[in-house]
């Protein structure tokens, strides 16, 4: 073939994917959001024992975002960071309930904390479960497109619409630890409300934002379900030392039959091909309900194994089927990708830290060397094998997250811990374990990284805690 053939064929193809997407607008989008999923936790991801074949059919027929990253470690943080687009800290939703949570007497510095009401620690503006009337959301700035929103399930933000012109968890109080209604269980129950809403709504453009109770604790599910994973526990074998819960496998059962029944009402309705299907976590796995193995850590954690989630995208007439992406994205990408696919404005009122990954999904190499960036000014105990940083001064694990900041960007991955005046460097393309901390080996890495996270820092006026603890034990 020669020159001006090649070049015939790849304006051909651009113009043809260019009148796919015109005429596909503005799509529907559906967002099917997972609780504490870990990373492992899904067969396109090498799980064995848990099964999720909706879930599996829903990424082998689009593409897997392999390197895909909830904004915070675990619900309120990362839910804020997809509704609004701004990181932590601007949205200051840095943990649920907006204080650290363990022993005050192993905190180096003094942070609002759970059971302290002494106002000498109240030294961090951290929000509590809320953005109610502080920043315009993605059901906002959608609806300005002509979109009609459906919120059915956990929301963890306030009591504000935000925008949704439906919201509810179908009519029944959300609460995680109620997980039936009669014979019902609210996986089903909220899925029987989200089917509802397609129905009603195909003819227009909609945004159905779909938020599971499942897999967070506590375990409860149907007990045929159980059962059956019970029975495959007698003779699974497996190579390591993980104890598999039959009750957590039937609770990601629920959510994996609520994927496939959504799917199943798009196609009956007609709308496959103008439908865009995500499917991500809040944050990794619980480390006492599952395993994230191979990655470091668990939900609460920095480690990949709290913040790494497992992620897939469908859209027939966009997304090349069986097709896989590494490119470092992140929570607060939802929002500008959402506007550009329907035409809507960003907001004006509010940074948008996010970027569109629009590209990604065409299969185009975009967003390939972008920075992402956490922060957490507080503390989070730990429990089993996640207590994986040391009290300030010992080398007692006691900890999942002390206060610290971290950076993303290409193969490397830096967390400065402001408990220990340190920083760590891994390179997660050769160690996704995040066993060998490079930051000696690449001290030049290492600077320019940490350099580039604390303009960052400066950039958000992200709280960096400063006071000590006059309650740290000696």
């Amino acid at each position: 073939m020669n020159l001006f053939h090649v070049r015939t064929c790849i304006v051909l193809l651009l113009a043809s994917t260019s009148t796919v997407l015109a005429a596909a607008q503005p799509p529907n989008i559906v967002f099917v959001l997972a609780d504490d999923l870990g990373y492992s936790d899904v067969g396109f991801n090498g799980q064995r024992f848990y099964e999720t074949p909706n879930i599996d059919a829903l990424a082998r027929d689009g593409m897997i975002l392999s390197d895909f990253y909830s904004g915070g470690p675990n619900c309120a943080p990362t839910r804020a960071c997809i509704n609004t687009g701004m990181y932590t800290p601007r949205h200051k939703l840095f943990t649920p309930g907006g204080q650290a949570k363990g022993d005050v007497k192993l905190m180096r510095f003094a942070v609002p904390t759970k059971g302290q009401d002494d106002p000498a620690y109240n030294t961090v503006d951290s929000m509590p479960n809320t953005i109610d009337g502080y920043h315009t959301s993605i059901a906002e700035i959608l609806g300005g497109a002509g979109y009609v929103s459906g919120r059915f399930g956990k929301w963890h933000l306030g009591e504000d619409l935000q925008g949704f012109t439906v919201s509810s968890a179908n009519g029944k109080p959300g609460v995680v630890g109620k997980k039936f209604y009669g014979n019902i269980d609210v996986a089903e129950d909220l899925t029987d409300a989200a089917v509802q809403f397609i129905e009603q709504n195909k003819e227009k453009p909609f945004f159905l934002y779909v938020a599971h109770w499942d897999v967070h604790g506590p375990l409860r599910a149907r007990k045929e379900v159980v059962a059956k994973y019970k029975k495959k526990l007698e003779t699974y074998t497996d190579d390591g030392d993980w104890e598999w819960n039959p009750i957590y496998a039937a609770m990601l059962d629920a959510v994996d039959t609520s994927v496939g029944r959504i799917r199943a009402k798009i196609k009956q309705a007609g709308l496959e091909d103008n439908t865009l299907i995500i499917f991500t976590s809040d944050n990794g796995g619980a480390s006492f309900a599952t395993t994230n193995r191979p990655l470091r850590g668990a939900k609460g954690a920095f480690f990949e194994g709290g913040i790494r989630v497992p992620t897939c995208a469908a859209w027939p007439a966009v997304i090349k089927p069986g097709t896989r992406s590494d490119a470092a994205l992140t929570s607060v990408d939802f929002m500008p990708t959402f506007a550009e696919l329907a035409g809507a404005s960003l907001p004006t009122n509010q940074p948008v830290d996010g970027r569109s990954f629009t590209k990604v999904l065409q299969g185009q190499a975009a967003l390939q060397n972008r920075a992402i960036f956490w922060h957490y000014p507080l503390y989070l105990s730990g429990a089993g094998y996640n207590k994986v940083l040391p009290v300030f001064g010992t080398d007692k694990l006691n900890w999942r997250a002390v206060p610290s900041s971290v950076i993303r960007k290409g193969d490397y991955k830096l967390i400065h811990y402001y408990e220990y005046d340190d920083y760590k460097l891994f390179n997660l393309r050769d160690d996704l374990s995040e066993k060998n901390d490079l930051a000696q080996k690449m001290p030049e890495k290492a600077k320019q990284l940490h350099a580039e996270l604390m303009a960052w820092v400066k950039d958000t006026n992200a709280p960096v805690p400063n006071k000590p603890n006059p309650k740290l034990a000696k």
